[in-house]
């Protein structure tokens, strides 16, 4: 820990290195200067992204305080050929200053500062960025050629034939040194797969399709160990001399080893979202040694680094120690240095600079796969992931059997007497409630695909209408075997109404009324995408409409607030019940009740059931296909919304500066 190191000399309040003129500090910047301009030259040449920010302070709402100030007064800048290093202890900003550099702040956070690409404020175009998430997010039954094919089938353009992609999918496989395990699925939960390391090869592989030219990494060796850790970074370090591409890359990361942190050109060093150092990352030794906070002999720096820094142990290991030095003060010591130092200068001379240079703005938006080729790829992607995941539909496919079997000992050859108007309509309630209800099973698998979905979204693959559309045709065959072959089981046995046109009605409806289900599900999902809590929801909502659907409390006895109007007419049951028990009872007779006499099914249906006559049994099976039209276009119109309103709300909330908040808050 920080206390624990004894400075040599006791700096003063000014900090030591307010006057800094040793010859190893102006060697270091001298050799800094001299390649800034090296890249200026060649960036005149080779575009590139030039990135500097200015001041940057983000906020975030807090109960006690009004808002509490996540990074504060940032100035720093990322150019071509050179990979950035963001190190801090946890919760100091890294992750925050990465997002605000990307453009993907949080809706409640407020950002105040000038962010420039290549000297000009614009956002980020897709193509011209990509941003490697810390949780590698991948559909997990897909092999490594599968996974990446696919995306480069999404993100490039129709102009480039599939032998291209193909071709920029296995080369750039390549690249990150994943070439012997093409053939081997990512994997996941309980099942083998690729390691730690190769996974955020895969994520990184996806990411750099359109070669971008400005790379964002969070954390991209977390969880890894040392070697797999460094084989990452190397890969990513070296993807210039790879591609031709002069790429800028800014990461995140948490404690690098020895290896890994040789690789850095540049490091911004915070604490508390303050910055304590940015500067070459060669140069940032001799800036702790002259603020008296030395790294020991055969210590790996970044770990000396952050032991310097890191406050959140101090209570708990320094008990006893009254000479050490608070981590605090330390932190505002390196802090007042870094400020007085000539890295400082440095950094705002060169971030001056580059806002001068004439270069050219990133062009406005690459071309990507039109949106026929999307859906198709996505329909094809998600078929493939549904069949191979067995508890995406055959888990539940054989269920269905064993309840279809059920259904058929325990209803078998109901006849035509008068108790089995009720067995007919208790199976009808029972195939069209509770077989729909276990629909709900398959939201953990579809909350994994919407993961997918979101970061491919974020970082621009293809838009919802796509995703939307390739989820519902891939479904479409497992349903129809789901509906065909448990409809079957527990339809003939059971001596329902004879015919195939009948039984094609039946399965139609059943067929209606999954999708259906799954779609209210990918509507839960886009509001909910916790899975625990969304199966519950997903079951209340359709528990309500059990109750509200008009079998076990007929229509003309429902109370009429809420559960008559509007519940019944909303409840998908209702059409369910209705099409179902038409299609069964019209054309046949039963036993009256005394036995000496025949009824009606229309009769039953008007008078027992209290069924709506006046429409056809396709009517409301139009019904329900219409219901699955309108929860599809609901989940677009809530991904909608929330693309549109996020990005307001941050330039509402700009209006308060943060930086006069905090200040506010200190005095």
């Amino acid at each position: 820990m920080a206390s624990f190191l004894q400075p040599s000399t006791q700096p003063n309040e000014s900090g030591p290195t307010a006057s800094m003129k040793s010859s190893e500090i102006q060697t270091a910047l001298e050799v800094e200067t001299i390649s800034k301009n090296a890249v200026n030259d060649s960036a005149k040449s080779t575009p590139g992204v030039f990135l500097t920010w200015d001041d940057l302070w983000v906020t975030v709402p807090n109960r006690k305080h009004g808002s509490k100030p996540i990074l504060q007064g940032l100035t720093g800048y990322a150019q071509p050929g050179e990979l950035l290093a963001i190190m801090g202890p946890s919760g100091c900003g890294k992750s925050t200053l990465l997002d605000a550099l990307a453009g993907r702040l949080g809706s409640n956070a407020r950002q105040v500062g000038e962010i420039l690409i290549n000297g000009h404020k614009q956002a980020l175009a897709y193509g011209t960025s990509a941003y490697v998430t810390q949780d590698d997010t991948l559909v997990t039954t897909l092999t490594v050629r599968e996974a990446v094919y696919y995306s480069a089938q999404l993100q490039l353009p129709d102009s480039m034939s599939k032998l291209e992609k193909m071709e920029r999918a296995e080369m750039t496989i390549r690249e990150m040194g994943l070439q012997d395990a093409m053939n081997t699925r990512i994997g996941g939960w309980g099942v083998k797969g690729l390691s730690g390391g190769q996974k955020r090869r895969v994520s990184i592989c996806i990411e750099i399709l359109t070669h971008p030219k400005l790379l964002f990494l969070d954390e991209p060796t977390s969880g890894l160990d040392s070697a797999a850790s460094y084989y990452v970074m190397r890969g990513i370090a070296r993807l210039d001399h790879k591609d031709g591409v002069r790429r800028t890359v800014i990461a995140s990361i948490h404690q690098p080893s020895s290896e890994v942190f040789q690789l850095f050109s540049n490091l911004c060093l915070l604490s508390s979202g303050q910055t304590v150092y940015f500067g070459p990352a060669s140069a940032a030794n001799e800036f702790f040694a002259l603020n008296s906070f030395p790294c020991p002999p055969l210590q790996n720096p970044s770990d000396h680094f952050l032991n310097t820094i890191n406050k959140d142990f101090e209570k708990d290991l320094e008990q006893g120690l009254d000479d050490a030095i608070p981590t605090e003060e330390v932190i505002n010591i390196l802090v007042k240095s870094y400020k007085s130092s000539d890295y400082w200068q440095q950094v705002q001379v060169k971030v001056e600079e580059i806002c001068k240079e004439h270069f050219e703005a990133l062009e406005s938006r690459r071309d990507h796969a039109g949106f026929l080729t999307q859906s198709l790829v996505l329909t094809k992607r998600s078929f493939v992931n549904m069949f191979r995941d067995l508890g995406y539909y055959w888990l539940r496919l054989a269920i269905y059997v064993g309840l279809g079997y059920g259904l058929s000992s325990i209803y078998h050859d109901l006849g035509s007497s008068y108790g089995s108007i009720q067995a007919r309509g208790s199976l009808l309630m029972f195939v069209s409630t509770f077989l729909t209800f276990m629909a709900i099973g398959g939201f953990p698998s579809f909350v994994e695909e919407m993961k997918v979905f979101e970061r491919e979204r974020l970082n621009g693959h293809y838009g919802a209408t796509s995703f939307a559309i390739g989820n519902t045709f891939s479904a479409i065959p497992f349903l129809v075997l789901i509906s065909l072959i448990p409809g079957a089981i527990a339809y003939y046995p059971s001596g329902l109404h004879k015919g195939y046109e009948h039984f094609l009605y039946f399965a139609s409806t059943l067929f209606a009324c999954l999708l259906l289900v799954e779609s209210m599900m990918m509507a839960v999902a886009s509001i909910v995408p916790n899975f625990l809590m969304g199966i519950i929801t997903g079951a209340g909502i359709q528990g309500l409409m059990v109750l509200g659907g008009g079998f076990f409390r007929l229509p003309d006895d429902l109370p009429k607030p809420f559960w008559k109007y509007p519940l019944y007419y909303v409840a998908f049951h209702r059409y369910a019940y209705q099409g179902m028990f038409k299609n069964e009872f019209e054309g046949l007779k039963f036993t009256n009740y005394q036995g000496n006499g025949l009824i009606k099914g229309e009769e039953i249906l008007r008078d027992f059931w209290q069924m709506e006559m006046g429409s056809s049994k396709w009517v409301d099976l139009a019904i329900l296909l219409g219901m699955v039209v309108f929860y599809r276009l609901l989940f677009l119109a809530i991904i909608k919304t929330t693309e549109t309103i996020k990005p307001i709300i941050p330039g509402l909330m700009s209006y308060v500066n943060p930086k006069q908040t905090f200040q506010i808050m200190e005095n």
